[in-house]
């Protein structure tokens, strides 16, 4: 599965202005969504209350930097992602402790198992990868992030 199969490269941030808060980011990333058309505006506060529910099981702050905010809902027909690099890094109670810079964002359909279990499986792989990471990080705008991840996604298909 290619990271590119469900990351619209319209829903990608090299600079993500949320500094303070867990919701703060997950909005200004379910935005980048409605942005590149994958959801409606108007699911917006349903879906962050969604991925905030989510959150309270356990911080999708997996270490290293990074989180994998995720959920199911009703408001997608397929598997959609938003990727966000915040330079600052936020507090985001990682299983670490460190804040987090890299932030992708998973929402699958309420059916859908299968497709949301492998693509954290994927995104979580090639994250474990620092080189991948500071790339991803050291990324000057949306373009060269979008085309570290289709070059990643080619050399580990």
């Amino acid at each position: 599965m290619n990271i590119m199969s469900f990351l619209d490269d319209r829903a990608v941030s090299v600079d993500l202005k949320s500094q303070t808060s867990k919701e703060e980011v997950i909005r200004e990333l379910v935005e980048l969504l409605v942005r590149a058309g994958s959801i409606k505006e108007k699911d917006v506060g349903k879906l962050v209350q969604t991925l905030l529910k989510r959150e309270s099981l356990g911080s999708t702050g997996i270490g290293q930097g990074v989180a994998i905010p995720h959920g199911k809902s009703d408001c997608v027909a397929k598997l959609v992602a938003a990727l966000g690099i915040s330079s600052s890094g936020v507090n985001f109670d990682s299983l670490d402790g460190e804040p987090v810079h890299i932030f992708f964002l998973l929402i699958a359909p309420e059916d859908s198992a299968g497709p949301h279990l492998k693509a954290l499986a994927r995104i979580s792989r090639l994250l474990k990868d620092k080189h991948f990471r500071d790339g991803l990080r050291a990324a000057k705008d949306e373009k060269t992030l979008v085309k570290s991840i289709h070059e990643e996604d080619m050399r580990r298909h």
